[in-house]
């Protein structure tokens, strides 16, 4: 959802109608992830999609019909032989998408502002889009810096919070049959970081691809003339420091990449010594296989132990065979996320099982359907938006 945030809020501020779809189910195969959301003006104007085109169409056809109705819907779209490529998934999938008109005045047109605002301000926050039950259809946001609605059940609100830090979308229930309560908790924490020590344009290259990719980049080189700002205008930061000194002192978690892509000892050394040190999930440097050795030396003269080093990544990034900078720094971004997702860096085709290998159980929540080939299978009014 964070995709369409931005236009959302500009939509917003102009007190401008519009629906939002968010994908709020899926089993076997879905192109994309939970949360995934597409808005559509009154005047058909769109951004996002919940699925990889094959159902995109129906379903803004859908927020077109919410913002004249005011009412929102629950729509189902699975495979068919006949409608693949008109309103169903030809991958095979079943997903449900949740479509909500976001009004003038509307809560939902509030709470979006504050989810971009909180992003903006770099509060980690969590969204909840109640999917099935008392309030179908609502939007409840809970953020650092303020606790969820307090008319939102308890168990709700401490679930948000608790969510707040979390990697992936998942689906919380509550209640009993009589009185059940479904929701679709979506986290918005920080920005991981990438941490890039050295001011050489694969670093520049580096920077522009990391934050493309939704990474806080930062760039730290002590000198001046390379570490120039306008260098580097897609960096959150461009820090003027010795490396070392800015690792030791700078927060660092699991989620936080480090890169050296320096090849002066006075630089990788030190730096590699906290960074070895540190959560940091990924830990890499630039340099031949023998720079590696060499390095892999030094830092043991430096004390830095066996066990420590065996988490660094040198070479640097995945054999794709490119050399310019572009093509090194996207091969160091496609490690990365590897190393994130526990991915395994083969060619699909190479590979059994789903595409997808990392997503939730509870994706496959969603009861069978009845038959094997239809397009839709059900759409049902939920309730007015408030």
């Amino acid at each position: 959802m964070r995709e369409i945030l931005d236009p959302a809020a500009t939509w917003v501020a102009e007190a401008r109608p519009f629906a939002l779809a968010v994908l709020v189910a899926a089993r076997a195969s879905s192109p994309r992830e939970l949360g995934a959301a597409m808005i559509v003006d009154a005047e058909g104007s769109v951004f996002g999609n919940v699925s990889a085109g094959c159902v995109d169409g129906a379903v803004h056809d859908l927020c077109l019909e919410a913002i004249a109705s005011g009412r929102s819907t629950r729509t189902r779209y699975g495979i068919s032989d006949e409608t693949a490529f008109e309103a169903g998934l030809s991958c095979g999938g079943i997903i449900d998408v949740l479509v909500i008109p976001i009004l003038p005045g509307t809560d939902g047109a509030a709470v979006l502002a504050d989810l971009h605002a909180a992003i903006v301000r770099r509060e980690p926050c969590a969204l909840g889009v109640v999917i099935d039950g008392p309030g179908a259809g609502d939007l409840v946001l809970t953020r650092e810096r303020e606790h969820a609605d307090a008319a939102i059940r308890p168990a709700l609100a401490a679930d948000l919070e608790r969510l707040r830090a979390d990697a992936h979308p998942i689906t919380l229930r509550y209640g009993t049959d009589a009185d059940a309560l479904e929701v679709l908790g979506l986290p918005f924490p920080h920005a991981p970081r990438l941490i890039i020590i050295g001011a050489v344009e694969f670093s520049v290259a580096l920077s522009r691809l990391g934050a493309a990719s939704g990474f806080e980049v930062t760039v730290c080189d002590p000198r001046d003339a390379f570490a120039a700002p306008a260098r580097f205008p897609d960096a959150h930061d461009v820090v003027h420091e010795w490396p070392h000194d800015y690792l030791a002192r700078t927060p660092i978690e699991t989620r936080t990449a480090i890169c050296i892509l320096t090849h002066d000892s006075r630089f990788d050394v030190p730096a590699l010594a906290i960074a070895l040190r540190s959560p940091a999930g990924y830990v890499g440097a630039m340099g031949s296989r023998r720079t590696h050795e060499d390095r892999v030396r030094r830092l043991r003269e430096a004390g830095v132990t066996d066990a420590e080093t065996a988490h660094l990544r040198s070479p640097i990034g995945l054999a794709l065979g490119g050399r310019t900078p572009e093509e090194t720094a996207l091969s160091i971004l496609a490690e990365i996320v590897m190393v994130r997702a526990g991915g395994q860096g083969l060619p699909l085709r190479e590979t059994t099982g789903p595409v997808h290998p990392a997503e939730r159980a509870d994706h496959d929540d969603l009861s069978p359907m009845v038959g094997e080939s239809c397009g839709v299978r059900e759409q049902a009014d939920i309730r007015p938006i408030r």
